[in-house]
């Protein structure tokens, strides 16, 4: 091997990031970071192995050395036992791309971590995944015939995602179940809608925000709310079920609508030191009473709305405790345009609670059962109509 090969190689592996930006557990930007070589990195071990690989294997050409360089970073970022610091090869990077745009190639869900399962967030509305039934909760255990465990959520969601019309089959186990099932899907294009909203009861203004989509949210959510100002509404009813989250610039650009200027929307923890994040205003939906909808697919930037209204407002949360994603993370890319996405931080609501892995319990708890969605009923709106309907 050349020394001009070896010293990219190391180059790579001696990634050192330095940032001080805040990122959101979706996506929030790129940024290019500085490399270096870290003089308490030894890798003669390494290239010691190299060395073996290269002068033992047996098929040399399957020998690719960008192969071995991503499997080298994953296998790095894989060691800090984090299911959310992810690597993504430059194919992966451009998939991560469309999906913050809310347009891909695959069965509309996203997933998470929990109990150290790959699990549902939420199905997303009109996908293959919600015409299949698959619910928030639902645990993969694999994905095709591939074992999920030990993945992290961005293998397990390359796996999942592919070109329009072709299949994927899931092995999901469900709470009540006796064992699990096989559901196979065919993949679509997924174009996810931001928001909608209606009026119900002649003066309740119903808002469902599916994601924070990047730049997409916080405007579809201004035009929304200038509509409702001139519209018959006097009480509000923000349902953030299944919406797992996305661009913390987003959240806080909808908060802004419901919190006056300078209100705390939520405080990023490093290890160090404690940042808050304000709400940028105008506030003009703050007079409206408000009560909002959460579930298990309530996730990360939907958490971080949620709490911030509870936190603030005293607003009522009524369904299903919330998934629980309570750290922040913030993609970097790399020279090849491949990307690290790393967990730089916890998030806390502004009174300075943790959710992680606890969630946001509702003060209504309302469950939604098979039958309720089977039968296309909803007792957790229902809940939220009649809470909303006795508020003065």
């Amino acid at each position: 091997m050349g020394p001009k090969l070896k010293k990219i190689l190391i180059s790579i592996f001696s990634i050192f990031v330095i940032s001080v930006s805040f990122g959101f557990g979706f996506y929030f930007g790129k940024t290019k970071c500085k490399i270096c070589q870290p003089e308490e990195i030894d890798f003669s071990l390494f290239w010691e192995a190299y060395d073996k690989i290269k002068e033992n294997f047996v098929d040399k050409e399957k020998i690719d050395v960008r192969k071995i360089i991503y499997g080298a970073i994953s296998g790095m970022v894989k060691s800090l036992g984090d299911p959310y610091t992810s690597f993504f090869s430059p194919q992966e990077s451009k998939e991560f791309e469309e999906s913050v745009k809310g347009i891909f190639e695959g069965v509309g869900m996203e997933i998470g971590i929990k109990n150290e399962k790959i699990t549902v967030i939420s199905p997303l509305e009109g996908t293959p995944a919600k015409r299949a039934g698959i619910l928030a909760g639902d645990e993969i255990l694999k994905i095709d015939d591939k074992s999920t465990e030990g993945m992290n959520v961005d293998e397990a969601a390359s796996l999942i995602r592919g070109p329009k019309g072709t299949k994927v089959k899931l092995t999901i186990f469900r709470k009540g179940w006796q064992e699990p099932k096989e559901i196979e899907l065919v993949r679509e294009v997924i174009k996810i809608p931001t928001l909608k909203w209606e009026i119900k009861e002649g003066d309740i203004a119903y808002i469902k925000i599916y994601q924070f989509f990047s730049e997409r949210t916080a405007p579809d959510f201004a035009k929304a709310a200038i509509e409702i100002l001139k519209s018959p509404a006097k009480k509000i009813i923000l349902d953030l079920r299944d919406n797992s989250g996305g661009a913390l610039d987003q959240v806080i650009e909808v908060a802004g609508w419901f919190l006056e200027k300078g209100k705390v929307v939520l405080i990023e923890e490093d290890g160090k030191e404690k940042e808050k994040f304000y709400s940028p205003g105008p506030g003009r939906l703050s007079n409206y009473p408000t009560v909002v909808l959460i579930n298990k697919g309530s996730a990360s930037g939907a958490e971080i709305l949620a709490g911030a209204l509870r936190d603030n407002r005293g607003i009522i949360l009524i369904g299903e405790n919330s998934f629980g994603k309570g750290s922040v993370q913030k993609p970097f890319t790399l020279s090849d345009d491949s990307t690290l996405k790393i967990t730089i931080a916890k998030w806390l609501t502004p009174k300075g609670e943790s959710i992680s892995e606890v969630g946001l319990k509702p003060d209504f708890e309302v469950k939604m059962t098979e039958e309720d969605y089977e039968k296309g009923l909803d007792p957790q709106l229902e809940k939220a109509i009649e809470i909303t309907k006795g508020i003065k």
